[in-house]
């Protein structure tokens, strides 16, 4: 019992290891790696090279199929290019499970102990999150060892031989256990090592460790499916193709495995190593095959799992994916994409409040059902970033954190005061039949015009970061605080005048002047994130 659970702990091992190095990885080159993939769609020898390269740097496939995956979900990348990718992380990760089956113990030690050293000493710079990947490889090397040791002697238990000693007949049933050994073990790399172990026991003959295998890589294409089922269509497409490209590829080799086994067995490797080097070239064959027909995999997915129909008139979140929260520089694009969707609200929701300045009632109830979808979208936001380990992030995500957090905050703040306006030209001009004068209607026009350019302006700074755009936008905030303030004193003027339609909306005159220049800040509070510190006259004249 003590033997199974050693063997148990050292997949276990295995499992978090590469969950470090994945997000040492990702916390690091993340930005850069998605930056790579999403460069790699227009050529499918493209594709399938960044989709190697990549996992072989975060040492899973299952971390280049969340990235893919998630990037189709948004609309961002094909499906096309998106299933060659999955072919190439295949063959990555079965090209790492050759490497890291070499005497590299040694490593282990040497991994971990500077690994601890430079993550304690500097946790959230790019130094502690090497550190962090340094004590992942260390952790995977040490689990290998400990993998081949705690096998060795269960399979020599009498009992183990007699249950191993019935697959030897039946191909798909052998394959079928070895795709649940991946799906109990959630990972393919420690079902491939632990039946190279048994193979080169004795325990089980060469075909049955082959069909294993087989089986094994079909398994991951299971647990792709399985950790995508709360993903959108267009996400499920990418496991689907890819499970089926795993699926012909079982088919098509599982007839010929005894002629395989025969041949294999002929070469002057041992089991072990031929089980492994089999690993290898069967996913290489099997994907290299696969890639000219990633667009009819692509066709044959979208008619078999179809676009989700909209029940819901109300808006929801789009973008932020809770599995993409491993990967920080992903998730923290997603929660901004998620961010300039509430800057699209807020500019409707200017538009319609025009509409109620010239006297349309029926807009400002169509304010506050946007509103309603802000306050729903910065909710969402607010939620999805929370669960970030903020201490854990380096310091250039944990910047972006702050600026993604601080603008929604901005923005739903903004959508209030953009309600309450409505609901007061409503109740104080429309419902009391009082006009503004030609001359206040055309100010507060040219400043809305304004205040809604800003608001572009400041979406495009956020999204950028764009030290010259955010120059910019802060030479827009004077120049709208001018504004307003000559047309406040404008507005006294006309008072002074006995202007009678002044007189009758003065103190909402007055109102919105000073609300949009409350609004007009918020949109511009960008950029100071992105100079990270205002001019001394922003200092001496405060908000």
């Amino acid at each position: 019992m003590l033997t199974l659970l050693n063997l148990l702990s050292a997949v276990a091992m295995l499992v978090w290891g590469t969950h470090i190095v994945r997000s040492g990885v990702m916390r690091v080159w993340g930005a850069d790696l998605r930056r790579i993939l999403s460069r790699s769609v227009a050529k499918k020898p493209m594709a399938f090279l960044s989709g190697l390269g990549v996992t072989a740097l975060v040492q899973s496939s299952n971390a280049t199929a969340l990235l893919v995956t998630s990037f189709v979900a948004q609309g961002l990348m094909p499906l096309t290019p998106a299933l060659v990718m999955i072919l190439g992380a295949d063959v990555g990760t079965a090209l790492m499970a050759r490497i890291l089956t070499f005497d590299l113990h040694w490593l282990s030690p040497l991994f971990i102990f500077t690994g601890v050293v430079f993550f304690l000493g500097r946790k959230q710079s790019r130094a502690g999150q090497l550190g962090r990947v340094g004590i992942g490889l260390g952790l995977i090397l040490l689990a290998l060892q400990l993998i081949v040791e705690s096998a060795k002697p269960i399979t020599e238990a009498a009992g183990v031989q007699v249950i191993f000693s019935s697959l030897t007949g039946d191909i798909m049933m052998d394959a079928l256990i070895g795709a649940v050994f991946a799906m109990i073990s959630y990972s393919s790399l420690a079902a491939v090592l632990i039946t190279a172990t048994l193979t080169a026991s004795g325990v089980i003959s060469f075909q049955v460790a082959l069909c294993l295998v087989v089986g094994a890589n079909l398994g991951s294409g299971l647990l792709a499916m399985l950790n995508t089922s709360a993903s959108n269509a267009a996400g499920k497409r990418v496991a689907l193709g890819s499970l089926l490209f795993k699926f012909i590829g079982s088919l098509a080799v599982l007839p010929f495995i005894h002629v395989l086994a025969t041949w294999l067995d002929k070469l002057p490797v041992n089991d072990e190593e031929l089980v492994i080097f089999f690993h290898l070239f069967y996913n290489l064959l099997r994907c290299l095959v696969m890639v000219p027909f990633a667009a009819p995999m692509a066709a044959l997915c979208e008619r078999l799992i179809a676009d989700e129909p909209e029940t819901d008139a109300r808006l929801r979140p789009r973008h932020l994916d809770t599995s993409a929260l491993d990967t920080p520089a992903l998730a923290l694009a997603n929660a901004a994409r998620e961010t300039l969707r509430i800057g699209d609200v807020l500019e409707q929701m200017l538009a319609t409040l025009s509409k109620v300045i010239h006297g349309e009632p029926r807009a400002e109830r169509e304010i506050r059902k946007m509103d309603d979808d802000v306050d729903v979208l910065y909710t969402a936001i607010k939620l999805y970033l929370a669960q970030m380990p903020k201490e854990d992030l380096v310091q250039e995500d944990s910047r972006r954190w702050a600026e993604i957090i601080e603008s929604a905050l901005n923005l739903e703040m903004a959508g209030d005061i953009i309600e309450r306006m409505g609901g007061d030209v409503a109740d104080k001009s429309l419902a009391a039949r009082r006009a503004f004068s030609p001359e206040g209607l055309q100010e507060l026009d040219t400043l809305m015009e304004q205040m809604t350019s800003n608001l572009r302006l400041s979406l495009s700074v956020f999204l950028s970061r764009d030290i010259t755009s955010a120059r910019r936008l802060r030479r827009a905030k004077h120049r709208f605080r001018i504004t307003n303030r000559r047309y406040s004193h404008a507005h006294v003027e006309r008072l002074h005048q006995h202007n009678v339609q002044s007189i009758e909306t003065s103190s909402l005159h007055l109102g919105l002047l000073g609300d949009m220049k409350r609004l007009n800040s918020l949109f511009c509070a960008v950029a100071y994130s992105v100079l990270e510190q205002p001019d001394e006259d922003e200092k001496r004249d405060p908000d």
